[in-house]
């Protein structure tokens, strides 16, 4: 096969990351300005994809100061079994939590993503949904902002899901973490929370 049949054309279809945000708060705070909101972007694949507050780490930025300087990645990869541009988000907060469809990530765990996923953090809820396609090299991101939040929309959400992370299997058992976890945020010091299930 020579190298013209397996170069990327601008007429493949590229996978798209459908990226949803709610914030409680976000109608009077201008959490999302930094953001590329309606507009796709087209992103490589052999970088993560980085989510936070640090503008010179992050490939998009949150403008909030609860939110940590890293709080999230997203690697693209693929399988021998599969055809498809695959997902796994990975917590980058040491001190904020996240979770995945229920499944809590601690600091540098990753899980995989299905097509459909619920990304909790601090008070925001994000609806990350995978839209096939056959480019390989690269991807794009479409972030938007939602009026209520996704958990509700999909009457709690997403099923429960089996991931594989890096500390090995974990099965979901919870759909989200209490209230004073949630509105806390990440603490920039040395405290550390208890969690409490």
């Amino acid at each position: 096969m020579d190298a013209s049949q397996t170069m990327e054309t601008e007429e493949d279809l590229l996978t798209c990351l459908h990226i949803k945000l709610y914030h409680p708060q976000q109608s009077s705070r201008g959490f999302y300005h930094q953001l590329p909101v309606g507009n796709r972007n087209k992103r490589p694949v052999d970088e993560p994809l980085r989510l936070g507050r640090d503008r010179q780490t992050c490939t998009f930025v949150l403008d909030d100061p609860r939110v940590s300087r890293k709080q999230l990645a997203l690697h693209a990869y693929r399988t021998p079994m599969s055809p498809d541009t695959l997902f796994a988000v990975q917590n980058l907060s040491q001190r904020g939590r996240m979770s995945v469809n229920g499944l809590a990530l601690g600091f540098l765990e990753r899980a995989d993503l299905p097509d459909k996923a619920l990304i909790r953090f601090g008070e925001y809820e994000m609806l990350v949904i995978r839209e096939s396609g056959e480019a390989k090299g690269n991807f794009e991101v479409e972030f938007e902002v939602l009026p209520v939040p996704p958990s509700r929309e999909t009457g709690a959400g997403v099923p429960s899901m089996t991931a594989i992370m890096d500390t090995g299997s974990c099965h979901c058992v919870t759909n989200s973490f209490p209230a004073e976890l949630r509105v806390r945020g990440p603490l920039e010091t040395d405290e550390t929370l208890m969690y409490h299930s």
